[in-house]
């Protein structure tokens, strides 16, 4: 992508996905701060990086849940 086409997206850039970048670049440095490392890591194999899925999407459907009974006053 030459820079012309870099600074259109720039200057048209969806503020949701801006604020998704910014919350992700503020996640990786809380991340490096509590867990010392990246995922930019070898001692996970495949096996472990989907575990770790796994378990952010169980999470995910755990906040989930707990914001639609709270929708539904139960």
């Amino acid at each position: 992508m030459d820079e012309g086409m870099r600074e259109k997206i720039k200057a048209g850039m969806d503020k949701n996905v801006e604020s998704v970048c910014q919350e992700m670049l503020t996640r990786s440095i809380l991340g490096l701060q509590k867990y010392g490392t990246t995922t930019m890591r070898d001692d996970v194999d495949l096996i472990g990086w989907l575990r770790h899925l796994q378990h952010e999407l169980m999470d995910a459907t755990v906040y989930i849940e707990a914001a639609i009974r709270k929708m539904n006053n139960q």
